[in-house]
């Protein structure tokens, strides 16, 4: 018997209502094979990451802005597809299906780059000696990139579903406390962040200290056994059945707003006016974005409704429900478009190249890799996320006498300005690092190692931490509050499609300072030799972009006006008050 569905209205979640065979499926057995797959994935691609563009300009050669353009092309694809493939999934081919594609996907395209590491023949020549490597041929990037395309799109089937496939399991006859949901998706979370972290750590010390082939081989390994793993217990999940896209009620509204455009739009209206579904507690429509509302009005009931109450044709004719998710979604995009830069200075992988010209050693005898010193995000990430939930909050509350936090929008706002100092820090340091490098002599060097620990770039890392935390989670928590329950997954989406920008607006940065600088007669600010170039310049100008942006944020948010949750906390203040008086 195909399952039915229904909208659990406390978080806007699908949940299956199961026959007598599937419910002994399911359940909290299966978490730890979907919660195993999405943590080994995540510790294999964040492996590997880190040091792409070490391996792209000391393997293949290329120019660092080249390989930064790259790498950002990478992960821009890698943030885009999940929203892609969580229309497959929801629409066409179902959670499990798409999961295990993007297992397998995700194997194959890290096989692929091991490949490149494992025969010569799939690489250009270098000599280790002077370090000039032949320019690759067309064959061999067609290889490289391939397996990148490979990756991305394992990583967006696998990001899209995982989460959502889990929940389902926790479902029953009788619903599951929304508690345990919450405590599946913090395991989830923690689970994503240690995979993350041990990838960007230990991965990255195997490649560094066991060459790439050992350090490629290691992800392959690791994707393999989550394969492995997540389809073996395959008899165990419960599997829903696809079902109707939120893309389409979406598209269906501007469609039907446009063939009833010469339609007039009474100032005052009636529910009898407007098309919604039975018992709906919106029956009109909002006076935002009101050509919108022309979607919904009922021109002709014997005509664009059938028997039963229904839209003969969904496309002539809107519910009220499907017009308000739609401006939901336009209002915030201004507010969405304001974490752009920060994704964009998140994911600059220049920094590598400055931490790798330092001096890293820990310890006489031990040296950190330059592509480790990106999970001390993950750690900063971590750390803040506890102290502010377990010692700032409870204390803040205990201070005034009430519970307190911060709102989402101004947790957004003050990412935004972390970020921006962080930009500032890393100016400072590189500025005092490229003055040392000239002053030993190493200007014409780029493999130089100066005498400046790289431990001076922690501040920027640290900032870097916090600012994802303050933002990233911000965003998360504001579209989900914003948007209505049965847009959840729209909410989740967003922050993956803001990083994938976020990294073409990164390369388009990139491209755009090394070009104007070169034309201008000088070396270029993001220069192969960051020795003779002027990546401080390069932070400076990064840095006044996030401060412009947080501008850009404050008009935003005046523009939008009180949040679900400012309102929600204004009323709690007032009955406070009142009760205090």
């Amino acid at each position: 018997m195909e399952d039915q569905l229904v909208v659990d209205e406390n978080r806007g979640m699908e949940e299956p209502l199961l026959s007598d065979t599937d419910n002994r499926k399911g359940g909290f057995r299966t978490l730890p094979f979907i919660i195993a797959n999405g943590a080994l994935e995540k510790l294999a691609s964040q492996g590997l990451s880190p040091s792409m563009i070490l391996y792209l300009t000391k393997v293949y050669g290329m120019k660092s802005a080249h390989s930064s353009n790259v790498i950002f092309l990478w992960s821009a694809a890698s943030n885009f597809t999940p929203i892609i493939c969580a229309f497959l999934a929801d629409s066409y081919f179902g959670r499990f299906p798409m999961i295990a594609a993007g297992s397998i996907f995700s194997f194959l395209g890290m096989f692929v780059l091991w490949l490149t590491a494992m025969i010569p023949q799939a690489r250009p020549f270098c000599d280790e000696i002077s370090g000039h490597c032949d320019a690759p041929s067309t064959s061999q990037l067609l290889l490289l990139y391939s397996s990148y395309a490979i990756m991305s799109v394992g990583s967006g089937c696998l990001q899209a579903s995982y989460l959502a496939f889990g929940a389902d399991q926790l479902y029953r006859k009788n619903k599951s406390n929304s508690g345990i949901l919450d405590s599946y998706f913090n395991v989830c979370y923690i689970s994503a962040a240690l995979g993350t972290l041990v990838g960007m750590s230990c991965i990255v010390y195997i490649q560094d200290r066991m060459g790439w082939g050992m350090g490629f081989g290691v992800p392959v390994a690791l994707m393999f056994l989550a394969t492995i793993t997540f389809l073996s217990a395959s008899p165990l999940y419960l599997k829903s059945k696809p079902s109707k896209s939120w893309c389409a009620g979406l598209v269906q509204v501007v469609f039907a707003a446009y063939k009833k455009r010469h339609t007039q739009i009474p100032f005052v209206g009636t529910s009898e006016m407007y098309h919604h579904e039975n018992e709906s507690p919106c029956t009109l429509p909002s006076n935002k974005l009101r050509f919108l509302n022309k979607a919904c009005i009922i021109r002709n009931s014997k005509e664009e409704l059938t028997l039963d109450g229904k839209a003969s044709n969904p496309w002539s004719l809107c519910t009220v429900e499907q017009v308000e998710n739609l401006k939901a979604l336009i209002r915030i995009i201004p507010l969405w478009s304001t974490g752009i830069l920060v994704s964009a200075s998140l994911s600059q992988s220049f920094y590598v190249l400055q931490v790798a010209s330092m001096n890293r050693h820990l310890t006489s005898s031990f040296e950190v890799p330059a592509g480790s010193f990106s999970a001390i995000i993950v750690v900063s990430l971590i750390i803040w996320i506890a102290l502010y939930d377990r010692l700032i909050l409870p204390l803040a509350s205990k201070c005034r006498g009430k519970p307190t936090r911060l709102c989402a929008k101004t947790r957004m706002g003050m990412g935004i300005l972390c970020c921006g100092l962080s930009l500032a820090v890393s100016a400072i340091v590189e500025g005092d690092r490229r003055a040392l490098a000239i002053k030993e002599g190493f200007s014409d060097n780029p493999n130089a190692v100066v005498s400046m620990s790289a431990f001076w770039t922690l501040p920027r890392y640290i900032l870097f931490g916090i600012a994802e935390a303050l933002n990233a989670i911000g965003q998360i928590e504001f579209f989900y509050n914003e948007l209505p329950k049965a847009m959840s997954s729209v909410a989740t989406s967003l922050l993956g499609l803001n990083s994938s920008i976020g990294n073409l607006a990164a390369s388009f940065i990139m491209t755009t300072v090394d070009n104007l600088s070169k034309s201008v007669g000088v070396k270029s600010w993001v220069s192969s030799n960051i020795n003779e170039g002027h990546s401080d310049y390069y932070y400076w100008l990064l840095s006044g972009l996030l401060f412009a942006n947080f501008l850009y944020y404050l008009a935003c948010s005046k523009s939008y006006g009180p949040s679900n949750e400012e309102s929600v906390g204004r009323a709690n203040a007032e009955d406070y008050k009142n009760t205090a008086n």
